[in-house]
This record gives structure tokens, sequence and C-alpha cells, in this order.
């Protein structure tokens, strides 16, 4: 089917016509269990570990280590100092600093006192972009790392805390300092994540200690985080799985294994491993004796690279948007089976609806939206933009909202999802409408092709990176010519070890289109070269 992306229309009628056994089905597959937090509030659940084991390791980061009541008593003492500044609760309080244990006490501080954390890399977000970010926050106060200072933008400087700084005042916090700060409600945000905006403006998503609590501190969020686990913090701050890898750590009791630039390393220590798809195929499963759960996310997972951590150790593909808290689909993989991104998790649901807002005949693609506990709060500042993607929810009715994911999939038919790709990487080619991700997974049937990523080069070709460099090019195109119509079949196939990778851990496919078109572009000025041309 082909499928439009125009702004659908609910009606009451949303499930009239499906026969009475697919209502059920719809309602059944749709539906994630029911499931209770321990804590409504996540910093509650950091706070208790810091109680039941206060001598327990936290964090180890570069060689230091900090204990869970240090982490604990540092965190308070901060946010009594971010009181007296003017931090209030509701206040959204911009994180501006690389990995580090400093950037933990920083962000409990800021949750203790009922505010929200707004993390960015200094390192690597460009100063514009600090800026657009700084402008739309609260507090008077920005918590930065001495080394990160020159990154922040000049007028902005007055506002800066370093934490490294405060932290290096007190080293060691002898009495207990514990007080409530402020009386946090579930639905008081935890954090913001700012992700690009189409008009080059970053969008904030407003995201609740309700959201995080309802993946985070259920089955299988929980992810095998426990005490005396270790859990391996690689992922860039600003990215919404960084909080699954910190967060849940912390609220879990593990420790928490802060990298520096070798991810690998920090990766052979963990026990537990969050991690785009990009990032765990630049790992050697038999470097990782330790490991015992895998979660990936963020862009799609190839069957291959799925079967061959699912055979070492508990391997879970999750997808979802940003604004729907991390994942709101989880999938435990067996080796050699379909891989799909699962069912929706505790409290959460997905609805496949076509573009008239209607349910989607079970198998039939359609466009995904999300409901339930992981809906966020929208945008920050940005009513408009919110309006626009969020919507009520006319299955479950009353004051639930829905979220337009922009992705395409299909129920298969053991109530499991299939991922189909984006809308947005649905082009024409010759005409005809062609879905990218499709012509990758084709691709990866060739032999030893791990991952695939396909690219439109202009209105007539598409062109296709295969990894690792030992793929068989000409296999992976006859396995593409075999699954897919002609016109689907990328013209041009590079073979690459790596892919390169984004400060976000996803393949940088902007970057991939410009080594196409250079490409191209170099071949033609050889061609031009040859005998016979003038």
């Amino acid at each position: 089917m082909t499928y439009s992306s125009d702004k659908p229309f609910f009606s009451n009628a949303s499930l009239a016509h499906l026969p009475a056994a697919q209502r059920v089905l719809f309602e059944q597959w749709g539906c994630g269990p029911s499931a209770r937090p321990p804590y409504a509030s996540v910093h509650h659940a950091i706070e208790a570990q810091a109680k039941l084991a206060p001598h327990a390791t936290a964090a180890v980061c570069a060689g230091q280590r900090i204990s869970y009541e240090q982490l604990n008593r540092q965190a308070n003492r901060l946010a009594v100092y971010l009181l007296a500044k003017g931090v209030k609760r509701g206040d959204t309080v911009g994180l501006f600093v690389e990995r580090s244990i400093p950037m933990l006490v920083g962000l409990l501080a800021v949750l203790k006192i009922g505010a929200a954390y707004v993390p960015q890399d200094a390192r690597i977000v460009p100063t514009l972009q600090l800026g657009m970010v700084l402008a739309s926050l609260s507090s008077p106060v920005i918590l930065t790392l001495s080394n990160l200072l020159e990154h922040i933008p000049a007028d902005a400087a007055s506002r800066c805390l370093c934490l490294d700084t405060f932290i290096a005042q007190a080293p060691w916090v002898a009495e207990d300092n514990d007080r409530v700060f402020a009386e946090v409600k579930p639905d008081d945000l935890c954090f913001v994540l700012f992700t690009s905006g189409t008009t080059g403006r970053p969008n904030g998503v407003c995201v609740s200690h309700r959201n995080v609590c309802n993946i985070l501190l259920t089955q299988p969020g929980q992810m095998g985080m426990a005490p005396d686990r270790t859990v391996g913090q690689i992922l860039n701050i600003g990215f919404d799985m960084a909080a699954w890898e910190i967060l849940g750590c912390l609220a879990h009791g593990a420790t928490l294994l802060i990298r520096g630039k070798d991810i690998a390393q920090t990766a052979a220590q963990c026990n537990v491993l969050i991690a785009t798809p990009s990032i765990l195929a630049t790992l050697d499963p038999r470097q990782c004796p330790d490991l015992k759960f895998i979660a990936v996310a963020g862009e799609a997972c190839s069957q291959a690279l799925a079967d061959r951590w699912a055979e070492h150790c508990t391997f879970y593909n999750g997808c979802g948007p940003t604004e729907t808290t991390i994942v709101n689909t989880l999938h435990l993989h067996v080796p050699g089976t379909p891989l799909t991104i699962g069912r929706p998790t505790p409290n959460n649901t997905v609805y496949v609806l076509d573009y008239q807002g209607r349910a989607c005949v079970l198998g039939e693609m359609g466009e995904m939206w999300a409901g339930g506990a992981g809906v966020t709060a929208g945008y920050l500042n940005n009513r408009a933009l919110t309006l626009d993607r969020y919507r009520p929810d006319p299955f479950r009715g009353g004051d639930a909202l829905m979220f337009r994911t922009r992705d395409l999939g299909r129920w298969v038919s053991d109530g499991q999802l299939e991922h189909l790709g984006r809308v947005d990487d649905q082009v024409k080619v010759r005409g005809f409408r062609v879905e990218l991700d499709a012509v990758s997974a084709a691709l990866e049937a060739g032999a030893n092709c791990m991952r695939a990523v396909t690219l439109k080069l202009d209105n007539r070709t598409l062109v296709a990176f295969v990894s690792p460099a030992s793929a068989d090019i000409e296999a992976c195109r006859l396995a593409c010519q075999q699954r897919l119509a002609y016109y689907c079949v990328p013209q041009f196939i590079y073979a690459v070890e790596d892919f390169p990778l984004t400060a976000r851990g996803k393949i940088d496919k902007a970057f991939l289109l410009q080594v196409a078109q250079d490409s191209q572009v170099a071949a033609q000025a050889v061609a031009t070269e040859e005998p016979g041309h003038d």
C-alpha cells in the first residue's frame, strides 16, 4: 500500500470497520500489561538505595568512585545551594556537562528540589544551539564543568556553577544532611530533552517523573539492573537513552561505569548495556564475557546483529521516539526467529492506524501512534507543535493523549509489531514509492552483511552502504533483486568496515550521502578524462 503523511482525522468510528474478532485482538495486542512502579519520583528510588546500601559504589569514572551515600549527600549539599540561588520547583535547569561523576551530583540535586534537568554535552553541541536551549530555560543557574566554561555562550557565563569546583570545596560530606527539599508530584518534569527540529531550532521534549518511572521501574525496562551489577554509561547525556543508563542504574542500586574514549573497554566490564545498534555493531561479544543484558533502540537493528548478540546474552530490541519516553515497545529476541520491536511496554499502548486515523486491519501497514503512561507532556514553550503531534486518544477516551511517532509498522500473526521504517524515509524513485529501510533489510540478507543503509541519491538513483568491508556486494545486490521490485535495487553499493556515527551514536546518514555524492562526482570526472571525451 502507499501511505500518506497527511494529518489524520480521528472519528468515533475508529474500530467500527473491523470484524469483532479483530477488535478484540486490536485491544489485546495494542495494550501493554498493567504494572505499578514502586516509586512515583525517580530520585526517591535513588535515595532509597542510598539508605539501603550507603557504602555501595554508585559510579566509577576515570579511576574515581563515589558511594551512594556520598552521591546523595553531595546532591543534598548542591540542592541547598540551588535553592539559595533562586532555583525553584518547576524550573528547567541547564546541565551542560560531559560524562562524569559531577554530572550525576548535578542531575540528582536538580530532581531533589522539584526542578527538571536539561542535559547537553557542552563539548560537542554548537554554541549557537546551546544559546537557543538556554533561551528557553527558566533557572537562574546553569550547571557545568570548569573545563567546559569556554563552550558556554559568553552572555550566560555569570550564571554558571562548575560542579567539579563545588564538589572539590567539600569532597567528603561527613554529616547526614537528608531533608525534603520539595514535594515532587508524578506529573512534575524530570528532564527536558532537546531533539533536532525541522525548522533548525531544537525542540524540548518535556518528560515527567511518571513517564520515567513507568519505563525504568517496571519489567522489562529494569533490564536486569540490580545491586552488585554494573551498567555502562556510554551514551551522550543529551540522548534520551542515557537516562535509561543513568537513572535506571542508580534507581536499582547497581554501579554505573562511566566511559572515557574507549567504549569497548567499558563494555567489556559491564553486566548491562544500553546502546544503539550502530554502537553495538562496533563491539565483539567475545570481548564482553560478563554481559548479561543488552537493549538496543534509537534506530533499526539488523537481524544479523540481533542474532549475534542474542546468542551471547539476553537481548531486547526496542522502539519509540523521545516523546514516548525512551522506548514504548520491547522485544526479547531469540536467535533465528524473526526480529520485531515486540509489544507495548507496561501501561503503554500502540495503535497501527491508516491515514484517516482508523485502525488498520491486522497485518496491514500503517502509522504507529503511541498512548499510555509513556506519552510525554509535549514540547517546551511550543504549544502549536504539541497540538500538532499529540492528539486525544479516541480508543481510551477521557483526557488520554497519544503521540504520532511517524514510524510505520504492522501487527504480525503472534501479536508482535514489525517495524517498517518511517514516514520520513519513504522516497519517490523513478515515480515509485520506496521504503528505504525495506531496501536495507533486503541487502542485509547478502553474504557477510551485518548492516546496510540505503539513501536516495537523486530522483532516479538509490545508493547503499553495507558493513563490514568483507560483505559480498554482489550477493547483497542479488538478495535485493530477489526480494524487491527492480526500482528498489540500489544502483551503487559500497562496502565499509564501520559506519560513521553521530554524537548520539546513530548512523551519520548525512555524511554517507556526502561520500556517495563525492564518489559520483569523482567517477564522472574520471569518465570525462578518458579517451573519446572532449
